[in-house]
């Protein structure tokens, strides 16, 4: 199906779904929410630990008219399914997108702010469940659609919290802050570091002489809310053992590799692989910032190398698909590095890529990846934007 993703292509396909939006054209607004790639720092957002995503201009766009009652409804234009919910009104979740859009209303209604109904159109150029996060875009999208009057005046960070808040209180989903803080504060040519606890954060340009490539398994990302929370409370189990001999202990965050290993004997294996990962998966984090700061591009992909490693051998979200991928792409010369990223067991890989070297990578991955899983890939060079808001 070819969707529309041009700001006059979806003002048009809005009044094809609302005729009566013919007539009031000029008040159609369209805005937009990225995706997201997360360079490095995968599950270390909710141990309060350190990230480094970017936004990328894989993204999702509604455009929509303001109405005068509290209807929000939506129509998918990939799909054509239509939805809606009342601003204000209880509501039972349907395990469908609709609820990830009731989610932001019920958060951003909790925070006080005020909404506005509408009918809207979505588009997207995100592959879904590829772990790109295509449900902290719909929720900052249409955050910015509800906030139609005061949107602007909302300070984007805020905004990335009362958006988590609607996936870990009304989808269920206990995800940390770095997908919606990626997809609101993103900066043009720039991954944006986090430190989940202090919240400080700031760019990091990223180097001119490399290009970043998402390669998409074909494998759907299947890290359902489930096996997520599994993690996180294994996590959590950890820092509660730690935390009997040493109470300042209050997530993996406070935890070195030394005092970890000195409780080996008493954790739980899993427990004890989860935050063995969190640990050193921070220090890398910081590792790769200072790498970047120095154009050590060497340094760079010996990280990423070692945090794909320790996600599939000690976290255990890795997938034969992602593993054959890397295995590609670290094979062609030119690629900087490459790591699975985002949740895991299917979805994507990011890498670090020479400009000369991207065609060279999309052959071996095209000659290479279907003979050994059977799966079509995708190649997407992506370029990291800036984050959320009004399109002009």
């Amino acid at each position: 199906m070819n969707v529309p993703h041009e700001r006059d292509e979806l003002v048009q396909a809005l009044i094809d779904a609302e005729p009566s939006a013919g007539s009031r054209r000029d008040g159609i607004v369209v805005v937009r929410a990225p995706g997201r790639v997360n360079l490095i720092g995968e599950h270390t957002d909710y141990n309060m630990g350190f990230v480094l995503p970017a936004a990328i201009d894989l993204e999702l766009r509604i455009a929509y008219l303001p109405s005068d009652d509290r209807r929000v409804e939506l129509v998918r234009l990939d799909s054509g399914d239509r939805d809606g919910f009342d601003l204000g009104e209880p509501r039972s979740k349907t395990n469908s997108w609709i609820d990830y859009v009731a989610g932001t209303a019920w958060a951003l209604d909790e925070a006080g702010l005020p909404l506005t109904g509408l009918r809207g159109v979505i588009a997207s150029t995100l592959p879904p469940n590829a772990g790109l996060s295509s449900s902290a875009a719909i929720e900052l999208a249409s955050a910015w659609a509800m906030l139609h009057d005061v949107g602007a005046s909302v300070d984007p960070f805020t905004l990335a919290r009362i958006c988590q808040r609607a996936e870990n209180g009304y989808v269920g989903v206990q995800s940390g802050l770095m997908d919606q803080f990626a997809e609101a504060c993103g900066v043009a040519d720039s991954a944006v570091v986090l430190d989940c606890r202090s919240l400080e954060w700031r760019p990091i340009p990223l180097p001119p002489n490399l290009m970043l490539v998402v390669l998409h398994t074909g494998s759907r990302r299947h890290l359902d809310g489930s096996a997520y929370n599994e993690r996180r409370s294994q996590c959590d189990l950890a820092v509660a053992e730690l935390a009997r001999d040493d109470p300042r202990i209050t997530s993996l965050r406070d935890v070195t590799l030394d005092e970890l290993e000195s409780a080996r004997d008493r954790l739980d294996p899993v427990p004890f692989a989860r935050a063995e990962h969190v640990v050193n998966e921070n220090a890398r984090v910081e590792a790769t910032v200072a790498a970047l700061r120095a154009d050590d591009l060497e340094a760079v992909g010996r990280l990423f190398a070692e945090s794909h490693r320790s996600l599939r051998d000690l976290f255990d979200v890795s997938s034969p698909e992602l593993d054959a991928m890397v295995g590609i792409a670290t094979s062609v010369d030119g690629v900087v590095g490459a790591r699975m990223t985002g949740a895991g067991f299917g979805g994507c890989t990011v890498n670090l890529v020479r400009p000369a070297a991207v065609e060279m990578l999309r052959a071996a991955v095209l000659e290479r990846y279907p003979a050994i899983t059977g799966l079509t890939p995708l190649i997407l060079p992506v370029n990291a934007t800036d984050g959320a808001g009004r399109m002009a």
